[in-house]
């Protein structure tokens, strides 16, 4: 594992300087933020490999600061891992459907915390490829995080992102709901098999205007297949 540059969002200090300490020992570059504000002026200056941040922070949350980092094209595709006291199972849900990546509970093993980092960075890196075509024309680019179909450049961001660079590099199979949650989403995140669905739904929406929403398929009974179709393309520069 390559040392990265994790920003970690803590008001508590003795958990702030416990996790700074552990990443540290890791081999990681840690910088420290005890409110969303302070970390917000951070990431104006340089993103960090990974935002580590707790839900309970003062001002702005934590849950609200990932909302707003994913509707940003800039932060949208910044890796989060939350780590916080709020362990029911609604607040896990909320919070991975807001846009966390990742979501472990206080107090915590700060071993178990490392591992789910450097699980968390070597996920992230193996969606970073260079830009990827599906072979018709759809286009993603992951350091800009630009998607486009032809000229068109499309709206898309956050797990729908994830999604299609996946996709795009495993065409015409069939990934059932299980596989894409791991491969994605990771196996150390526990959400239900319908939150793919809804996210699928996400991403065809956001193709829609290129025309290119048929080409993710639902294979009954089994899952999800991405297709190269010409011919929605071509319907939709018609």
């Amino acid at each position: 594992m390559r040392p990265a540059h994790i920003l970690v969002i803590e008001n508590q200090p003795a958990t702030l300087e416990l996790i700074a300490l552990n990443l540290g020992m890791a081999g990681h570059t840690v910088s420290r933020a005890h409110a969303a504000e302070t970390a917000l002026l951070m990431l104006e200056d340089s993103l960090p490999d990974l935002l580590l941040l707790d839900w309970d922070l003062p001002g702005q949350s934590g849950l609200s600061l990932i909302r707003r980092l994913r509707a940003s094209a800039r932060t949208r595709a910044l890796p989060v891992m939350m780590v916080t006291a709020r362990c029911s199972e609604p607040d896990k849900i909320m919070a991975l459907e807001s846009g966390a990546d990742d979501y472990m509970t206080k107090p915590f093993s700060p071993r178990e915390m490392v591992a789910r980092v450097h699980a968390l960075l070597r996920r992230w890196s193996l969606l970073q490829p260079q830009p990827q075509h599906d072979g018709i024309g759809i286009r993603l680019d992951p350091h800009t995080l630009r998607v486009t179909a032809g000229s068109q450049q499309l709206a898309i961001g956050g797990m729908e992102l994830k999604l299609l660079n996946f996709f795009i590099n495993h065409p015409e199979r069939v990934h059932s709901r299980a596989q894409l949650l791991d491969q994605v989403w990771g196996s150390a995140v526990y959400v239900a098999e319908r939150t793919v669905d809804t996210h699928v739904g996400r991403l065809r929406t956001a193709l829609q205007p290129s025309g290119r929403q048929d080409c993710i398929e639902t294979v009954r009974g089994s899952g999800y297949r991405y297709v190269e179709r010409a011919g929605a393309l071509m319907a939709a520069s018609a």
